[in-house]
């Protein structure tokens, strides 16, 4: 009873989310790909429809739900069409905030963020000599008084620009003065409406897909010494909390393009006639759909095991990065699988499938790439010997 209790929840989260993004059509997404423009007004009926605070408990104005229903919000925005990562950040950062921060922090933001008065959705940790080495990161926080002073650089910090707080990790002692190679890094909460001018330089990124990616500066930037988040040194045990979250957000994301694409190649496969009949009835056509569809599908009971599990409190790192692995190669091979399909047509603007193809593409990159998740699992899961 409570599982079909459960499932209907998240039907009728699918069902609003679905409407909502009606309001959004392709050619908006369109004419902000071209644009490199921010959907402010789709971040804002997010917003408005409690979506972005779904994670932060009733007490502080959110909906008190859980991974779950997050990732049921984002596959839906994907699956009709259109793109979460321009808040997707506020769901998984939240993480830190919430388990790791004072009840003085929680009430200074939490509030304001379920409000969306304020929006938490910008993340610095990589930096450009660092990449996924994060224990390599550069840019340091030196305490002084009742402050920290912050002098560095980060690259490919997402919605810096469109973001009122940004969870910044640094380090304040040197990488080998603790047991481990991430021992010494600290955590900080970032007013970035205060920050900016007075510390903090952003430029954005000019990239492939309209991602609203920058570089961030930090030049003597000082950090009230109340905004770091726990203990000074323990930060990247803190953001390892939303990292299971951030891939199973983002596994259900590339199920919802997936989706998405199997649709539109399957539907043209059917309707296009080329030799006096419908290429879908090519088996050259049809298996690459038909596979996608099979491999997507697969990758969504993977992606939904780790989201319960998340949400039970069971330990679902090998989970959700499979989750991840899985769903990201599905989407790219749906995506691919549909650009053939729709031949030339599918470098067309208008059929949006060279935006989405883009979009898709990311995944098997970033967050965390193919090979490290393949890494992980040989060391983690399998107890090979680590190859790094």
């Amino acid at each position: 009873m409570e599982h079909e209790d459960k499932h209907s929840e998240l039907e009728i989260i699918r069902e609003s989310v679905i409407k909502l993004c009606a309001d959004f059509p392709n050619e908006y997404w369109r004419e902000l790909d071209r644009e490199r423009g921010y959907p402010t007004e789709f971040v804002q009926a997010l917003t408005d429809a409690g979506y972005l605070g779904c994670l932060i408990p009733e007490e502080y104005g959110g909906s008190n739900l859980g991974i779950r229903e997050a990732a049921v919000i984002l596959q839906t925005i994907h699956r009709s069409g259109g793109n979460g990562a321009a808040c997707h950040a506020q769901m998984y950062i939240m993480g830190a905030l919430l388990r790791h921060g004072n009840d003085q922090q929680k009430q200074a933001y939490l509030p304001d963020i379920a409000a969306g008065k304020r929006r938490l959705q910008a993340f610095g940790v990589t930096e450009p000599t660092s990449g996924t080495d994060t224990s390599r990161i550069r840019t340091w926080a030196e305490r002084d008084g009742d402050e920290y002073v912050v002098n560095g650089q980060k690259v490919w910090t997402s919605r810096a620009e469109h973001s009122d707080l940004m969870l910044l990790l640094a380090r304040t002692s040197e990488r080998g003065s603790g047991p481990k190679p991430h021992d010494g890094m600290s955590l900080f909460i970032v007013e970035m409406d205060e920050a900016l001018g007075n510390g903090i330089e952003i430029k954005p990124i000019r990239a492939m897909l309209n991602h609203n990616s920058t570089e961030v500066f930090f030049d003597n930037l000082r950090v009230p010494a109340k905004n770091l988040i726990g203990e000074e040194g323990k930060g990247f045990r803190y953001i390892l909390d939303g990292m299971n979250a951030e891939r199973i957000l983002i596994a259900h994301e590339c199920i919802g393009d997936a989706r998405w694409f199997i649709e539109k190649a399957s539907t043209y496969a059917k309707e296009r006639v080329v030799f006096d009949r419908p290429i879908g009835q090519n088996q050259g056509i049809q298996f690459p759909i038909a596979t996608s569809y099979a491999e997507t599908e697969a990758a969504a009971l993977m992606s939904a095991k780790a989201a319960q599990m998340f949400d039970a409190g069971q330990s679902c790192g090998a989970e959700a990065n499979m989750a991840k692995l899985l769903a990201s190669e599905a989407a790219w091979k749906a995506a691919d699988a549909c650009m053939q399909t729709f031949g030339g047509f599918a470098f067309a603007e208008e059929y949006d499938i060279e935006r989405k193809f883009r979009e898709t593409r990311l995944y098997r990159t970033a967050p965390i790439s193919t090979n490290l998740i393949l890494s992980y699992i040989a060391e983690h899961v399998l107890g090979m010997p680590r190859s790094f």
